[in-house]
């Protein structure tokens, strides 16, 4: 049995529906729209919902960085109090199977809120987000699978399961990083983002959100489907049309693609390249040592 929150998601992270409540749910665009899927017999994941706006007005793009500083300063408090909720939520969900309504509620209006400021982030949207808890009409969002049973034993070894998908997520936002700039500067210059760019990114984004909600136990579906919705569209899920959304399903081009493979190089030889200036660092100051201290 699925267990539901009867209260209503907040911070535009809206929540699939069980089968009793019907087939829509309403999406941060405001448009009702199917659920998200997937495949039979898959857990249904976190899904991105960005619309593609065809320009992004340059002087934003510029000043991307600078107009993001109050939003940072809010989601830093936001997640100061998201460590504490999920330590609370991770001893409740050993005793009762599942996170108790309120800390579910908070950490799902916390994502919402990180999915909006880092779509901005990522040059996803060109619209900035509310300095609100729930923002309905906003083109950038997050839609949640409804509340369910958590298994003691992941939440129990929650961290040792992070390992592997903390690696990409670390990898692939280590690569978005490098490639940073050069993005920027496309759509300074072009005034708007290409579709291989946004593509990428968006893959790159709604990885990372399904990492945190896993982390957060707001779902217990592990995070998968890096490279966009092509094999699950192919087995007959969540089809090309359904929703109106630009990343529901996620279907890179080609080009997005590379962009997505080149990130990972980039970020695997920039997290082995920080370790290396570790290690030799570590080994600097061990010599330094055994010299000095005879």
């Amino acid at each position: 049995m699925r267990g539901t929150v009867g209260a209503p998601l907040p911070a535009g992270a809206t929540r699939a529906p069980t089968e009793t409540e019907g087939n829509d749910v309403s999406t941060p665009t405001g448009e009702s729209t199917p659920a998200p899927t997937g495949t039979p017999g898959e857990e249904p994941l976190p899904e991105l919902d960005v619309t593609h706006q065809e320009r992004q007005r340059r002087w934003t793009v510029l000043l991307r960085l600078l107009l993001l500083i109050p939003q940072f300063i809010v989601l830093y408090v936001l997640y100061l109090a998201a460590v504490v909720v999920v330590l609370i939520g991770w001893f409740a969900a050993l005793v009762m199977g599942r996170l108790p309504g309120w800390c579910f509620q908070y950490l799902s209006g916390y994502l919402g809120y990180a999915a909006r400021v880092n779509a901005y982030v990522y040059l996803l949207t060109d619209a900035y987000p509310p300095f609100a808890w729930s923002a309905p009409g906003h083109d950038a969002g997050l839609t949640l699978p409804a509340q369910d049973r958590l298994n003691r034993l992941a939440v129990l070894f929650r961290i040792i399961l992070l390992i592997p998908a903390y690696i990409v997520a670390a990898v692939v936002a280590s690569g978005w990083t490098v490639l940073a700039f050069f993005f920027w500067l496309i759509v300074l210059v072009l005034g708007r983002v290409p579709g291989p760019v946004f593509g990428a990114s968006a893959a790159a984004l709604r990885y990372e959100l399904r990492f945190m909600a896993y982390t957060l136990l707001v779902t217990s579906a592990y995070p998968k489907m890096l490279f966009g919705d092509d094999k699950r569209v192919q087995r007959g899920g969540t089809g090309p049309a359904a929703t109106s959304s630009d990343t529901r399903p996620l279907l890179l081009s080609t080009g997005g693609k590379v962009l997505l493979v080149a990130m990972i190089v980039l970020g695997v030889l920039g997290l082995g390249g920080s370790g290396a200036t570790s290690t030799a660092g570590l080994d600097s100051a061990e010599t330094g040592t055994s010299e000095f201290g005879g």
